[in-house]
């Protein structure tokens, strides 16, 4: 069984178990979270796609901690001109385990 579901305007495609890196939700570490924006639901009786959600379906999980992406350097440069700018940014990110997916029938 696996669930599609939108977080973070990213579509993510998990089971359960599995451990997914989301953008930054705000929940400590150790609490529960709810995806209600369920995309896709497939299951042994079939595939269930949503218009645009599925109805009633539900991914659930725990957050396993709040941490930052590696840093992305940004680089502007210009040959002969003496112009060198660097910037870097680092993401935030939350760690999620999946511990359920529910649907409504």
């Amino acid at each position: 069984m696996f669930a599609v579901f939108e977080s973070g305007g990213k579509q993510h495609r998990v089971s359960e178990g599995d451990i997914v890196r989301l953008e930054k939700i705000d929940a400590a570490p150790d609490a529960e979270v709810e995806f209600d924006r369920v995309l896709l639901v497939s299951n042994d009786n079939g595939v269930e796609i949503g218009n645009p959600v599925v109805e009633g379906a539900k991914v659930s999980g725990r957050v396993i901690s709040q941490e930052r992406d590696p840093k992305v350097r940004v680089v502007k440069f210009k040959r002969r001109k003496n112009y060198l700018r660097n910037k870097g940014h680092k993401q935030f990110a939350t760690v999620v385990q999946i511990s359920s997916i529910t649907t409504q029938g």
